[in-house]
Formats: C-alpha cells, sequence, structure tokens
C-alpha cells in the first residue's frame, strides 16, 4: 500500500531497518536527477531504493493556542542548534500498551532516556501492585525470562522500587509532566515520540532577539515540533549513499518481503567493521562515504577510495583541553607515540580538597593563596590572597563548634613566612583559590608525566613532534592533560603503495564502507602514523560519560551562627603573582597588597554579575550553593591573566566570536527552573493546607 515518504519515515521503526521502498509517484518523473548534500539521486517512477538510516536533520514549528496550531501562525524551520532551552508539554493522548511506547519513545541509558508514564487504573503484578497516578518511570528494554519487557521503576515514601512490565502489558498510559529543560537537539534526539508531534513551551531563549530570529519578539508561547528527516539509502548499482529528506513530495511502497537485495551493495560503518572477528581481518575496503575534515588521514579517504582494513584493538589516548578563560576551549586525544616533550605549568586548585588529591610522595606541592578564607573555628588557619604553602598530608582534628567537640578532616600545610616555616591546618572543605608554584623546569615525554604525575596535569609543549606535518599542540599556549583514556580503533592505508598506516576512531567518524572481495596483498602493516586528533565540544563530553565517578569535597558543616569579623588584608611588598610563580629557589616569596585588593574586588563584583543573570533576587540567599561554579570560573579567569605573565615568551590567543551556549549556564539555569518548581509546588501544597 502506497503511503508519501514523510509518512512512511515518520512511522518507521528503527529497528526494522533496512527497508527496500519503491517509488510510485512524485513530481520527479523518468530521468529527472536533483542534487542535496552534494549527492545526485534520481527518484523516478518504479525506483527501488533501500533505506539503511534516518536522523532528525531540521523542526518545524507552529505557534500553538490551546494545543492546536494557530490559524495565524505560519510555519518556520528551527535548526536543531537554533538557541533556547524548552519545556516539554505532556502529550494528552494515551498509550495503550508498554509495546507502543517502547516502538515510539526513546529509552536509552543516558538520562535523557528515561520517560515517565502512570496509570489511571492499578496494574496488579506478581509481587508488587503499581497504584493509579504513580509515576512510572522507563529506565531500559531488555529480555526477561524468554519474553521482551521493560525494567522500571516508582518511588514511593522515598523508597524506589524495580520491576518489569512485559511489552504486551496494555492499558492507558499518559505522559507525565515534565519538570525539565531541554535544548532542541535534546528534544529531537529524546523527546520527539514517533507518529506524534511534540508541544514545547519556551522557557530561556539565552540569546537576545534580533531580526533574523524566526519567532516573534518577547515570544514565551507553545511551539508544536515536527521533525524532517534526513534519511541515508542506497540504490541498485550504485557505490555511493544519498540522502533525501522526508518532506520530499513522492508515495513509495514498502517491498522488502518480496525483493531481492543482493543487487545492493551492503554499507558498513565503522562499528559494523569493529564487531567483525579478528580472523576476518585484514580485508579490503572502498569508501561510500567519507568523513569530512582537511587533517589527515580524513581528507584522504573519499568516496571510491580503496583501503586496507589490517585489525581492531584498543588504544590509550591521554584527553586534553586547552587551558584559557574564556569558551570554547580545544579539545584533543593524544596517542603514546607522541614524540614532543612538553614543560609543567601552574595548576589551579579551588579547594583544600584539591590539593589533597594532587599531592604527590614525589615532591612537596607549593602552592598560592588567590582568595582570601577566614576559619569558622579558631583551631584553623585563616588564609589571606598571597599566603603560601606547602602541603604536608591529611589528618583528622577537633574543633569546638556550637559548644561540643567535633573531629573533621583537615590538610596540614607549613605555610611559608619571610624567615620561618609555620604549622597550619587548613578545613578540607575550604572553598579557597590556591595556584602552584613550579620549579621544575625538566622536559617530559607524554608517557613520562603519566607515570611520574597523578592527572588532571597543566603543560605546555616545548619540543613539538617533527613527525607530524603540522602539530596542532605545538601553538596551544596551555594544555592540561584531564585522563587517560581506552578506545576502539580501526588500522588502515591506502591499497596502492601503501608507505604508512593511519589509526581512525571506531565511534567518533561518520564514515561508511562496503567490502571488496580480495586478497590482502600486505599482510603486514606499513609503519603506522601518529595522529592527534582535535575533537569537538559535543564529541568531548562523550567521552567524558566514561570518566571513572570523581571524588567530591566532603560536605561543609554550617557556619557559625555568629558574625565573623574579616580578616585584615595581606600586606607586603608590592610584588605580582607572576613574581610569586618564578620564585627564587628559596620559598620565601611574598605576594601584593595590590592582587588582594584589586583582584579580589574583581572577583567580588563578577561572581555578583553573574548571579544577577542567573538568579532571581529572591532565591539569592539559597544559591550558596550554586555560587562556587560562577566565582571559580571567575577565579580561573583572573588567574590564567596573571599567568600570562610569569612565561618567557609571550604568546597571543586567538579570539573568536562564536554564538555558543555555555554548558555551565544551560545547568546553572536548569538548576534554578528546578529549584523554582520545587519550592512553588511546596508552597502551593502548604497553601492548600
Amino acid at each position: 500500500m502506497a503511503s508519501t515518504l514523510e509518512k512512511f519515515i515518520h512511522s518507521l521503526d528503527p529497528r526494522a531497518l533496512p527497508r527496500v521502498l519503491q517509488i510510485q509517484s512524485g513530481i520527479y518523473f523518468q530521468g529527472s536527477i536533483y542534487e542535496m548534500f552534494g549527492n545526485e539521486c534520481c527518484l523516478s517512477t518504479g525506483e527501488v531504493i533501500k533505506i539503511i538510516g534516518f536522523k532528525i536533520n531540521k523542526l518545524i514549528a507552529s505557534i500553538c493556542e490551546n494545543n492546536e496550531v494557530s490559524r495565524f501562525s505560519a510555519k518556520v524551520e528551527l535548526p536543531l542548534n537554533f538557541p533556547g532551552l524548552y519545556k516539554i508539554v505532556a502529550d494528552k493522548t494515551p498509550y495503550v500498551s508498554i509495546e507502543e511506547i517502547t516502538r515510539k519513545v526513546s529509552i536509552g541509558p543516558t538520562r535523557f532516556g528515561h520517560p515517565c508514564f502512570y496509570s489511571p487504573e492499578d496494574i496488579k503484578l506478581a509481587n508488587f501492585t503499581v497504584k493509579h497516578g504513580e509515576q512510572i518511570t522507563f529506565n531500559s528494554v531488555e529480555e526477561v525470562n524468554g519474553t521482551m519487557a521493560v525494567n522500571c521503576g516508582v518511588v514511593r515514601n522515598n523508597q524506589s522500587h524495580s520491576f518489569t512490565l512485559p511489552l504486551s502489558q496494555e492499558g492507558r498510559f499518559y505522559e507525565c509532566e515534565d519538570d525539565q529543560i531541554y535544548t532542541l537537539k535534546e528534544i529531537a534526539e529524546w523527546k520527539i515520540p514517533k507518529c506524534r508531534n511534540r508541544i514545547v513551551k519556551l522557557s530561556n531563549t539565552l540569546h537576545t532577539w534580533d531580526s533574523s530570529n524566526p519567532l516573534p519578539e518577547n515570544f514565551d508561547g507553545c511551539l508544536i515540533l515536527t521533525p524532517v528527516y534526513e534519511v541515508q539509502a542506497v540504490m541498485k548499482f550504485r557505490k555511493d549513499i544519498v540522502h533525501i529528506l522526508s518532506d520530499l513530495d513522492v508515495e513509495v511502497e514498502d517491498i522488502t518481503d518480496y525483493c531481492d537485495t543482493s543487487s545492493f551493495l551492503q554499507p558498513l560503518s565503522l562499528e559494523d567493521v569493529f564487531e567483525r572477528t579478528s580472523k576476518e581481518f585484514p580485508m579490503v575496503a572502498e569508501v561510500m562515504e567519507g568523513p569530512s575534515g582537511i587533517q589527515k588521514p580524513y581528507n584522504l579517504l573519499h568516496t571510491g577510495k580503496e583501503i586496507i582494513i589490517y585489525k581492531k584493538y584498543q588504544a590509550t589516548r591521554v584527553l586534553a583541553s586547552e587551558i584559557r578563560s574564556d569558551s570554547p576551549k580545544r579539545h584533543f586525544l593524544i596517542p603514546m607515540s607522541y614524540k614532543g616533550k612538553f614543560k609543567r605549568r601552574p595548576r589551579e586548585f579551588p579547594t583544600a580538597y584539591d590539593l589533597e588529591i594532587a599531592r604527590s610522595e614525589k615532591e612537596q606541592l607549593h602552592v598560592v593563596a588567590t582568595k582570601a578564607f577566614d576559619s569558622p573555628h579558631k583551631e584553623l588557619f585563616s588564609v589571606s590572597v598571597g599566603d603560601q604553602f606547602l602541603v604536608q598530608q591529611c589528618q583528622t582534628s577537633e574543633v569546638l563548634y556550637e559548644g561540643r567537640k567535633k573531629v573533621i578532616d583537615v590538610l596540614a600545610c607549613e605555610q611559608i613566612l619571610s624567615d620561618a616555616y609555620k604549622k597550619v591546618l587548613l578545613p578540607m572543605y575550604m572553598e579557597g583559590g590556591f595556584v602552584e608554584v613550579i620549579h621544575d623546569k625538566k622536559q617530559y615525554q607524554l608517557s613520562e608525566i603519566c607515570k611520574e604525575f597523578r592527572l588532571p596535569f597543566n603543560v605546555k609543549v616545548s619540543v613539538r613532534d617533527l613527525s607530524i606535518e603540522e602539530d596542532v599542540l605545538a601553538a596551544v599556549p596551555g594544555l592540561q592533560f584531564e585522563e587517560e583514556i581506552t578506545d576502539s580503533y580501526l588500522l588502515i592505508s591506502s591499497t596502492s603503495g601503501p608507505v604508512e598506516s593511519w589509526e581512525i576512531p571506531v565511534y567518533r567518524l561518520n564514515m561508511s564502507v562496503h567490502l571488496l572481495s580480495r586478497d590482502v596483498q600486505t599482510v603486514v602493516p606499513p609503519a603506522t602514523k601518529t595522529t592527534v586528533e582535535e575533537i569537538s565540544e559535543e564529541q568531548y563530553y562523550m567521552v567524558r560519560r566514561y570518566e571513572n565517578q570523581t571524588l567530591h569535597p566532603p560536605p561543609r558543616p554550617p557556619k557559625k551562627p555568629t558574625t565573623l569579623a574579616p580578616k585584615p588584608d595581606f600586606a607586603g611588598p608590592k610584588q605580582g603573582v607572576s613574581d610569586v610563580l618564578q620564585a627564587p629557589k628559596n620559598f620565601c616569596v611574598d605576594t601584593t597588597k595590590k592582587l588582594c585588593s584589586n583582584q579580589a574586588a574583581d572577583v567580588s563584583e563578577l561572581q555578583v554579575s553573574c548571579q544577577n543573570d542567573l538568579v532571581p533576587r529572591e532565591n539569592k540567599k539559597d544559591m550558596t550553593g550554586k555560587a562556587t561554579l560562577v566565582e571559580t570560573s571567575v577565579i580561573k579567569g583572573l588567574t590564567n591573566k596573571a599567568l600570562g605573565k610569569c612565561e618567557a615568551e609571550k604568546e597571543e590567543e586567538d579570539e573568536h566570536n562564536y554564538d555558543y551556549v555555555d554548558e555551565n549556564i544551560i545547568e546553572n539555569i536548569r538548576k534554578v527552573f528546578q529549584d523554582t518548581t520545587v519550592r512553588n509546588k511546596h508552597a502551593l501544597s502548604e497553601g492548600r493546607r
């Protein structure tokens, strides 16, 4: 039965791919050719294509009134990166079974992939009864005792209960109200059900309105979003992948069940190749769709290029980020084969707990304070800007709190005075600011740093890797090595006279190949070329998802109810932080009153300014915990400016004016939004009582 391509794709379950379609009718007559995304495709009547994938390309938005499209609303196209945060309006139409939910709603491992539903009737299971109106969280879909089911959970009386619902379970299941806020891209990837539109309410624009904005000025209403998909397909006797937008005006019929698919090439993604057994390597393949990029080897992997894939394996990389105060930062994955050398750069520590983590037995950690801290306990030390410390060890100490003795974790340090050392104790919860003083002038290989020091670790390239034509790391003023990761790679080379081989990442390279039935002449790969991979912001956060759970500072106990007198400013001869960082061989270094007064004032003003932008005035008193992020970023900005003075070579950083939405801003807005929602709900319930 024929249907429009748009209707077919909107109802297509990705698990049913691939599907073979025959073009029935449309505006594209026999022999007509259109070009889209650089690929030519002849869609004449009777043509047969095989759909191998699809994804949302853009969204069509209409202004919504009373859950219906406004009669006076024009449809506008919104790209997935359109700025703004949106709240989802719950769908009023129920789902009639668990199977329908799994077929139409995205359920996955991330926090976006846990949709919530409720049933107006009790659901009685073998050992558990889900009460009507109770919020059910759908966590994952898997096979349980030979039956496909959904792992679910409910929270009742502050206790979590887990259970499974079979896909055959029928009833009426309504979408729960969602208090979260999302970007358009997050909504497109996770929150638009198949065969349904999605209504969203604009929560925050993140950008000032201008004439290029397709939405009306000061718009704060609801939008009905309809997805337009980009369809990836292959055609008979063609060696490339064609891209078709789902709103193309053609009719198609699904002929998968009675079509011979042997005439179609079988495209394989790099993930598909990696899943092959090790015995199948090496193999010869032809590129059907190459990756974008000008860096080797990506610029060599064009459509039609024949390559040898020698083997698959796991390799270690060091994840590194550019040190700079503004966004966006550049991110790199550096192989252990990198032959350049590095010199150390000062690290920054936002808390005393970070000093304990960075402490090592090899050398004593020497730091200078960049932020004042008044201790609420007389047994512990109060810090002034410019104080210098040698970090010793973590221990416990008794303090007097509200008339009682309390044991807390502290960091033992030696304060460096002009002619002596003074033993002091810093509370581990201390939210201060410290910058490392570097005395080590040695040049290190990458492997030496990973072996001898704890990450994160700050460096800059002192000797570039001469085996690389253009070492991108050499131009970066400073790098922070964040962690070692293990990732999946394929080793490839060209089939025509290979003189070098390349490692290509499996999960970050958008590339399709088809295998050729040809023997590999050279089983032993040529020398592997070192490649530093620069990754995008999105790829960076995908890599960080798999980071080991980091330790966090212990919670800070309540402050004393009495008001502490402010500690006088640090006094001393005028000398900059850069002078401190270039400390003489003895550790006795004075710092400046100017740094204490001017920079502390700058920090205070910037912190208040940032908080005013993000937090409603009446909620400022509830945001003490959230101010740390803003304050720390400001401290880093000021400190980075000071650190630039201590370098022997002055290098200028490139300034880019990108339309970039900072992840920290989004997360802060989310927190404020959620806190406000919770308080409003609490106030409403109190009012009803």
